[in-house]
């Protein structure tokens, strides 16, 4: 008896792979305790970190006008970033552009006040001993001992500003004429940096207020309660173009008054 032959094989599904699934070429085995995502991917990138000195150089070229500091603290900065790969290069050249305007715009009033632009006149008549016998015009930084003259606003109000600085120039006229200050000292400063503004007036505070002002009036006391003392002083950007002047002045913030304070021995 013949044994027919066995049935041929069962074709695969077309498109399926022979074997076993796994392990084949281009297909990935089957996924370990510890395997991670397949694939190469890049580590995250840390961000640039924004330059200090840029921030420092932005800030202190706004709120604070030590002279020439921002510009070289933006000049600094800009160098590190660009080395460093850091951000913050629009502070730093904010800084460079606020504290070089600042310094272009000081510059160019005290080009115009050493030239006369700003005087509102002729200056003022003086006798031969330099006393004023006729008003006019003066810089601040020209009022002399013993002139009399109006500050162009109330004293109150003066005292009242932290930079010292009321105006640029001054109305100098006869003490017999009404006026708001009179000079009674006036000083300069010793050379070197800038000290500070909180340096500058506690100088000019002591000197303003020692023997220069009793030499002058004298001790009244009456003349001591009513009048106060003021002074002009050197700005940090006016420092830097060799301002060292300090003016010591006194005078009525009630208003103005007419005659001068000065002692007969004075």
């Amino acid at each position: 008896m013949s044994i027919p032959p066995p049935p041929p094989p069962s074709p695969q599904p077309y498109g399926q792979p022979y074997g076993q699934p796994y392990g084949q070429p281009g297909q990935p085995g089957p996924p370990g305790p510890h395997a991670g995502p397949h694939g190469w991917y890049a580590p995250p990138l840390t961000p640039p970190k924004t330059n200090v000195l840029a921030i420092v150089a932005f800030v202190m070229s706004i709120v604070c006008a030590l002279p020439l500091v921002p510009l070289i603290l933006g000049i600094i900065a800009l160098s590190q970033i660009r080395s460093r790969g850091e951000k913050g290069k629009g502070f730093a050249i904010a800084a460079i552009a606020i504290h070089g305007a600042t310094i272009a715009f000081y510059a160019i009033l005290l080009i115009l006040g050493l030239s006369g632009a700003l005087d509102d006149g002729p200056a003022p008549k003086r006798d031969t001993s330099g006393q004023v016998t006729g008003s006019g015009s003066s810089k601040v930084n020209d009022i002399r001992k013993g002139d009399c003259f109006k500050t162009g606003g109330d004293l109150a109000e003066y005292q009242d500003k932290e930079d010292g600085q009321a105006a640029l120039s001054v109305r100098v006229v006869p003490c017999e004429q009404p006026h708001e200050g009179e000079a009674y000292a006036v000083f300069n400063l010793e050379g070197g940096p800038y000290p500070g503004s909180a340096k500058v007036v506690s100088m000019a505070e002591e000197k303003c207020g020692g023997t220069l002002l009793t030499d002058y009036v004298g001790n009244d006391a009456k003349l001591s309660e009513k009048l106060e003392v003021y002074y002009y002083f050197p700005q940090s950007a006016t420092w830097t173009l060799g301002d060292r002047k300090v003016t010591c002045f006194i005078g009525d913030a009630s208003g103005a008054s007419t005659g001068s304070v000065r002692a007969q021995h004075s």
